[in-house]
């Protein structure tokens, strides 16, 4: 091994330092911004030294268009992340996030399909390849097309709601077989049919795969296909013998596939569940002014301005409808107008609130609500006997008192517990169904009044009646 080789491994494990620290730092909201940058730091150094290696390496013989096109790749890769990082909104960021997972999962198949080729030319295609190549280009083409299509769901290009035809579940089996049974047939006899027909049926299970699963279970949907991903990273590693791509991807394999059963306990619900078909997107028209079978309290901007006025502490309870409205800004200053009058603030997070893992922290972090009022559900939750007002923004099956009981779509998924701070405001354009599809027991308990308000403009009204009352 030469002196540079020796410098390029040690380097590159200086990058998968960086990986493994940036991650870390990621668990916390406090030190997420820090370890992103230190991970996206890594990558640069990584990415540095793959060209670096494809300049000086025997092994490689690069033309001239060969480096445009190398070189291209990396600009047009780097302007466009640029771009669509900066120009997304926040409440888009989950789509985003699918559409990063589509491009990881389909360019570690075509990594794999490209070496595949070269290797079928040179007549050296034994089991060492053709394994992790049937692996990647199955794992990538799933994750690809799956992501293509959560991330229409998540945009609304696709109908949230779980979409199934006739024959959808036999042709997913179908499709599923298919794609084994052609890395079966590659790994035997390595050849160009075997990987379209891997290919092929990777790219339809992947749709139908995402197709019947709905919009209350996106969050583990897209935690998942992160997981398939890194799988698919790792494999691409493997394939063109690269040590960083392996630790890279399994590293966010084994991330995703943690945070996929986090988000499946979240929600009481098993991963297999999730995948055969799950909620669909719910919050339709709410069955006039009564839930549950009993009237509701409704309130004005003045009644709850009053009364968080006289409280001592308060709980913000964030969810979709928050987001879906953009209304962090608003929930921030409500919450630094409540602090200037010298009530105690604090923002309740479920772990699903939101339409991915950590959306709501970092929404909220982005509206400069301080690190140490987000507030996890374990923690919060003994709180909310102590709370005069819980505040309910756009939160729905997440505050629903029924997942206490057996024999509902949501029995056992634990919740944020609301009901027990002495005086409820819910915050909501109207007393429709949140996901799973049920009335919200919380909207009936008398001791919860109804703001009926888009997010944005309830929690600005708010502001204002209670900067009055301050006056």
């Amino acid at each position: 091994m030469s002196t540079f080789e020796t410098v390029l491994r040690l380097l590159y494990l200086v990058s998968a330092t960086t990986f493994v620290l940036g991650l870390h730092m990621m668990r916390s909201p406090k030190t997420a911004r820090n370890g992103n940058l230190l991970s996206a730091a890594g990558m640069t150094l990584a990415i540095g030294l793959t060209v670096a290696w494809v300049a000086t390496a025997d092994a490689f013989h690069v033309t001239a268009w060969g480096w445009v096109a190398l070189l291209g790749g990396l600009a047009v890769g780097a302007v466009g992340g640029v771009w669509g990082a900066k120009g997304v909104h926040m409440t888009a960021m989950p789509q985003m996030v699918s559409l990063f997972n589509a491009v990881g999962g389909g360019a570690a198949a075509v990594v794999a399909v490209a070496e595949m080729m070269r290797a079928l030319d040179a007549a050296h295609s034994g089991a060492e390849l053709t394994v992790p190549v049937g692996l990647d280009i199955l794992i990538g083409a799933i994750t690809f097309s799956g992501s293509l299509i959560a991330a229409g769901k998540l945009q609304g290009w696709v109908s949230g709601a779980p979409v199934s035809f006739p024959g959808s579940r036999l042709l997913s089996l179908i499709s599923a077989a298919g794609g084994v049974a052609g890395v079966v047939w590659l790994v035997a006899a390595p050849g160009i049919w075997p990987l379209v027909v891997v290919a092929v049926a990777a790219l339809v299970f992947g749709v139908l795969m995402t197709l019947p699963i709905g919009g209350a279970d996106m969050p583990v949907v897209v935690s998942l296909l992160n997981a398939f991903t890194g799988l698919a990273v790792a494999m691409a590693g493997f394939v063109v013998d690269n040590d960083i791509l392996i630790i890279a991807g399994a590293l966010v394999g084994a991330a995703g596939t943690i945070l996929t059963k986090l988000m499946a306990d979240a929600m009481n619900r098993s991963i297999l569940a999730i995948m055969v078909g799950g909620f669909g997107t719910g919050d339709a028209a709410g069955p006039g002014v009564t839930t549950a079978g009993a009237d509701v309290r409704r309130a004005d901007v003045d009644d709850v301005a009053l009364q968080l006025a006289y409280a001592s502490k308060v709980i913000i309870v964030p969810g979709y409808g928050l987001a879906a409205a953009q209304a962090q800004r608003e929930a921030g200053e409500l919450g630094k107008a409540l602090l200037a009058q010298g009530i105690e603030v604090a923002y309740a997070i479920h772990p699903v609130a939101g339409r991915m893992p950590g959306h709501m922290n970092v929404l909220l972090a982005e509206a400069d609500v301080p690190y140490d009022q987000l507030k996890e559900m374990d923690d919060i939750n003994p709180e909310f006997e102590t709370a005069d007002v819980a505040l309910v923004v756009g939160a729905n099956d997440v505050t629903n008192p029924a997942a206490r009981r057996s024999g509902n779509p949501i029995s056992g998924m634990p919740i944020l517990d609301v009901d027990k701070a002495r005086q409820i405001v819910v915050i909501k354009r109207s007393l429709g169904h949140g996901y799973a599809g049920l009335d919200n027991e919380l909207y009936a308990n008398p001791k919860t009044g109804m703001l009926f308000a888009d997010a944005k403009k309830g929690l600005t009204s708010l502001i204002s009646a209670l900067k009055e009352y301050a006056a």
